[in-house]
């Protein structure tokens, strides 16, 4: 082959130099011709060009065909090889290996399940991997892109200059890659896209990006995910065989960014929360502790559930090692960690997923499929199964990578139906004419399947507000295969009657016997969560009825009516010490209220109500299961009292929970009770040190072979005033 059959013409050149050619591998790097091999390379402010092998063998010096920095020349090589380029441009002189002569790191099996949407392992294929690749150090970039007339990957390693880098499409599965020599960790980095049509799109960050820069700068960072050193292993083993509704699962819902603030409002970083935040979750007796979002978002007042990195910690409180650091060091100190996961809408910020390729790749291209009112945010293209796939493991890399404990699905009910927060006329109905979404219905039960088969030991957790059957029932038998669905009823319904004045809830005596109709249709979690302390809503201290004393009692005596009954638990930060107003991202939590009796004495109940409801198996043995509840008085509508038996399945040491929601004491009452003899009282919400009147039965009341309300026993027993009491039966 002549020098002429094989030099590129001017048009190619300017298309390579333009950052407009749509395949520069065909141009650029090694080429057998006719005679030997070829190099080429566009190497934007060199003057001079030579090529060398790795040891220094000098291999030829290329033209400079364009000024730009376009050059080509044959290399002494018999075969293919790496070869590094030795730069010059006056006196400076500067080698590398250039990305062109290397060759791709995706093969055939990674566009076979690619393509199916089975690949469970994409975050070890997509996004940037720091590696060493045909002998040089470097980072593989891999982004999905179909549409796209062209895409670059730009970053701190090449100036930002969309002509330096642009990648090689894999035509099977619109997968655009390369492997860029010298990038490192660290790094930022974004894409630059041409849409279908050839039009420059702004800068985006990587869907599949481990760590990001601090807002309001948008650039993805390099960093590695897979080398943190674990110490959790004897956590893992002893949680991998745990039934979870067998369990005391008590939940502390955090929003990192305001639990505490450091000096000046700064926030903590992930390792000061380790430092914090644990220990005073382990002094409290919770099990978990729930994270509002932390996956990278850009705005603060969203908390994290308007993300635009999924694959990423925020970095508002450090980078990922740190956060391994801290699920690390909640793992060893026995605190499990779940993730708030928002795979139901995405914002559009324009460095975000929202019309990613220049087209409706990730959302529906019409907007009453692919828009939320609500949130005014773009909604996954569900039934696109490189969207599903995505999700899916994006679901399963925070619960590898960062060894979670579950996830907690948010708006799952905005995920189910078609016509959610929709009018007449502005939402399609699925293929049998119908509003479920049946693309996000396989979405999650599939989500789920992989999760539990995956992971043993996880939970996922569903935020699901309609009576969606199934929820939490497995996938085989139909169901979506959550673990359990947050109970939104409970906390309605139990809200609404603590807000009204104890005389009118003789009135209203079934918004708290109502919801053991259901309670266990579902495996349930009791919520009280951010959002009802939020949006002028006020504290759960201020939502209750009366003047001060009575607004601490009548709180002290709910949150011991929720840890008697079944389903596990969640409360939201500062909630435990009955904060006057609402929670806002903005501060730390009140914490000064500590200083003040009736503030303290709430945290010491909620402290001893976890201690109870750890220890003792009728409180949480059952929860899921109807065997584990029977109603002792469910119908004195007139002293709104509530009274019922835990039980544990298991022995005979049942509990006894009994409510008197009005401010009157009432001495003498009949309670029947499943069993005569002594019944001790653990727990009573109007004692001293909670801050309570005192009143009580001095230990413990004994319950006599005499039958009541179809119970073979009774005891005469004092009901203090706005307080619930736990007696616990003693063999």
């Amino acid at each position: 082959m002549t020098e002429a059959e094989w030099k590129t013409d001017g048009a190619e050149i300017e298309a390579i130099v333009s950052g407009r050619h749509g395949d520069p591998f065909k141009r650029l790097g090694l080429h057998r011709v006719a005679g030997g091999w070829i190099a080429r390379a566009f190497i934007p402010g060199a003057e001079t060009l030579s090529a060398e092998s790795l040891d220094g063998t000098g291999l030829g010096t290329l033209e400079r065909r364009h000024d730009a920095g376009f050059f080509e020349g044959r290399v002494k090589l018999k075969e293919r090889a790496t070869v590094r380029y030795v730069a010059g441009r006056g006196a400076d002189r500067w080698s590398f290996i250039d990305a062109y002569v290397l060759g791709p790191v995706l093969g055939p099996l990674d566009d076979y399940y690619l393509a199916e949407g089975t690949h469970l392992r994409l975050y070890d294929r997509l996004g940037a991997h720091p590696m060493v690749h045909e002998g040089a150090e470097g980072v593989h970039f891999a982004v999905w892109a179909p549409n796209a007339g062209r895409v670059s990957v730009v970053g701190d390693f090449n100036g930002w200059d969309g002509r330096r880098h642009v990648m090689r499409k894999r035509l099977d599965i619109g997968v655009w890659e390369i492997f860029v020599p010298g990038a490192s960790e660290g790094q930022g980095y974004k894409y630059e896209l041409l849409d279908p049509g050839g039009k420059l799109l702004p800068l985006k960050a990587d869907p599949f990006g481990f760590a990001s820069e601090l807002r309001p700068k948008t650039a993805s960072r390099v960093a590695r995910t897979d080398n943190f050193a674990w110490s959790d292993a004897p956590y893992l083993e002893a949680r991998s065989g745990k039934d979870h509704r067998r369990t005391p699962i008590s939940v502390y819902e955090v929003h990192l960014g305001s639990w505490r603030r450091k000096d000046g409002n700064a926030f903590l970083s992930y390792g000061e929360l380790a430092e914090t935040l644990i220990p005073y979750v382990v002094d409290m007796g919770f099990s978990h502790i729930e994270l509002l979002p932390v996956t990278e978002h850009p705005f603060d007042p969203s908390w994290g559930y308007q993300p635009t990195g999924l694959y990423a910690p925020t970095a508002r409180f450090g980078d990922p090692a740190g956060f391994s650091r801290f699920v690390d060091a909640a793992h060893r100190a026995g605190i499990g960690i779940i993730l708030d996961w928002v795979p139901a809408h995405f914002p559009t910020d324009e460095h975000g997923l929202a019309r990613f390729d220049g087209t409706a790749l990730y959302e529906h291209e019409d907007p009453r499929q692919g828009y939320h009112p609500d949130w005014n945010t773009a909604i996954y293209n569900f039934g696109r199964r490189e969207v599903s796939s995505y999700l899916i493991n994006n679901a399963l890399f925070w619960l590898d990578r960062y060894h979670l404990d579950g996830l907690r699905v948010d708006a799952v009910a905005s995920m189910l139906y078609l016509d959610y927060s929709r009018k007449e006329g502005e939402w399609i109905p699925n293929r049998h004419g119908g509003r479920e979404n049946l693309e996000a219905i396989a979405f999650l039960q599939r989500m789920n399947h992989e999760a539990y088969g995956q992971k043993p030991g996880v939970m996922t957790i569903a935020e699901e507000s309609t009576a969606f059957p199934g929820v939490s029932q497995p996938t085989h038998a139909g169901g979506l295969g959550f673990g359990f669905k947050w109970n939104m009823g409970f906390m309605h319904d139990t809200l609404e009657y603590l807000k009204r004045d104890p005389v009118h809830r003789r009135h209203h005596h079934h918004e708290l016997t109502f919801g053991l109709l259901y309670a266990f249709s579902e495996n349930f979690v009791l919520p009280l969560s951010h959002d009802e302390v939020v949006h002028g809503k006020g504290s759960l201290l201020a939502k209750m009825a009366g003047d001060d004393w009575q607004k601490f009692a009548n709180l002290r005596a709910y949150y011991a009516f929720m840890w008697g009954y079944p389903g596990k638990k969640l409360l939201f930060m500062g909630q435990e010490m009955a904060p006057w107003t609402e929670w806002s991202e903005a501060g730390s939590l009140d914490w000064h209220l500590l200083d003040h009796a009736p503030h303290k004495g709430m945290q010491s109940l909620v402290r001893d109500l976890n201690g109870h409801y750890r220890k003792r198996p009728a409180l949480h043995a059952r929860d899921c299961e109807g065997e584990g509840f029977e109603w002792l008085i469910a119908d004195d509508h007139e002293n709104s009292v509530y009274a019922w038996a835990r039980h544990s399945g298991s022995d005979d040491r049942d509990i006894a929970v009994v409510s008197n929601f009005t401010p009157v004491p009432r001495d003498n009452y009949l309670l029947p009770l499943p069993r005569a003899g002594r019944w001790r009282e653990i727990l009573n919400t109007d004692a001293g040190i909670y801050g309570g009147s005192g009143h009580g039965n001095l230990g413990a009341v004994v319950a006599r072979p005499e039958s009541s309300h179809g119970k073979p026993a009774s005891a005469r027993i004092a009901l203090p005033p706005l307080a619930t009491l736990y007696l616990a039966y003693e063999p």
